[in-house]
């Protein structure tokens, strides 16, 4: 009997995807899109400009308040964010 090479088309995509090391770039994109649900809308609201650069997360916030919060609130969010991508996509969160 033959063997087959039969899968499915997630997998093969996520195999194309490692191959050519886009992987990590869908991740990240993952994170931004998911950036309301994980933050909240009161932070959402505020945050103008996000990007992932070098496993740093860059954001531009409008709000000083909310702004001191996130700097506080730095190492859990990175662990949520990671948590969320399942590895470790960002390992600095630089806000502006």
């Amino acid at each position: 009997m033959r063997k087959t090479n039969e899968q499915t088309v997630k997998d093969a995509l996520a195999s194309l995807f490692k191959l050519y090391g886009l992987d990590t770039r869908m991740a990240e994109k993952k994170l931004i899109n998911s950036w309301p649900a994980l933050c909240g809308p009161m932070i959402a609201k505020y945050t103008r400009n996000i990007y992932i650069n070098n496993k740093k997360l860059f954001l531009e916030i409008d709000n000083a308040v909310i702004r001191e919060e996130i700097v506080f609130a730095r190492e859990s969010l990175i662990k949520k964010l990671n948590d969320e991508a399942g590895s470790e996509i960002i390992t600095e969160i630089v806000v502006r």
